[in-house]
């Protein structure tokens, strides 16, 4: 993500970074959330607003309650990956792919890994019982998991496919 364009569609090894680097931001932000929500997760106990029922929440939210924690923290964090961008003043679809692709990894990520690693739950707790915030489960996990996984997986593959080359330039007449 930090390199140029036609830099990042040809080092295979660029991809591997910044998966590492997603999933290192993603553990790092899931324990500072452990420690800013404790057990009460989706910030059921910080001093914000919250509005617990609205249509919308049930299209683009998965159910969820929309928190004042959670209108700041979810731009911050994709402003935060765009800023690669900005700094390198140089942008593209494929490199905004590969921004969108980071942001929904370190969520799933930051998410699983705020159960997991959280003393109040653990693998043994993340399940539907449990975590009454992800409204809706597919098996082992919310659906969210199910389908932010592989839209993520196909932003990743695009960005990263070689750019084609149109060819040479046929000489004028």
């Amino acid at each position: 993500m930090l390199m140029h364009n036609t830099e990042l569609t040809r080092k295979p090894l660029s991809l591997a970074l910044t998966l590492a680097w997603v999933i290192l931001l993603a553990y790092v932000f899931s324990q500072a959330e452990i420690h800013i929500e404790g057990a009460a997760g989706w910030a059921a106990r910080l001093p914000t607003w919250r509005i617990e029922h609205h249509w919308a929440l049930d299209l683009f939210w998965g159910g969820r309650p929309m928190t004042g924690y959670h209108a700041w923290v979810f731009p911050f964090i994709a402003l935060v990956f765009h800023f690669p961008l900005v700094f390198a003043g140089s942008w593209s679809w494929r490199a905004e792919c590969r921004v969108i692709a980071c942001v929904m990894l370190f969520w799933l990520v930051e998410d699983f890994l705020w159960f997991v690693t959280n003393p109040a739950y653990g693998l043994a707790r993340f399940n539907a019982e449990t975590v009454g915030w992800h409204k809706h489960w597919l098996g082992v996990a919310p659906i969210d998991y199910w389908v932010f996984a592989p839209l993520a997986t196909v932003l990743f593959w695009y960005s990263s496919r070689p750019i084609s080359s149109p060819g040479p330039v046929p000489p004028r007449p």
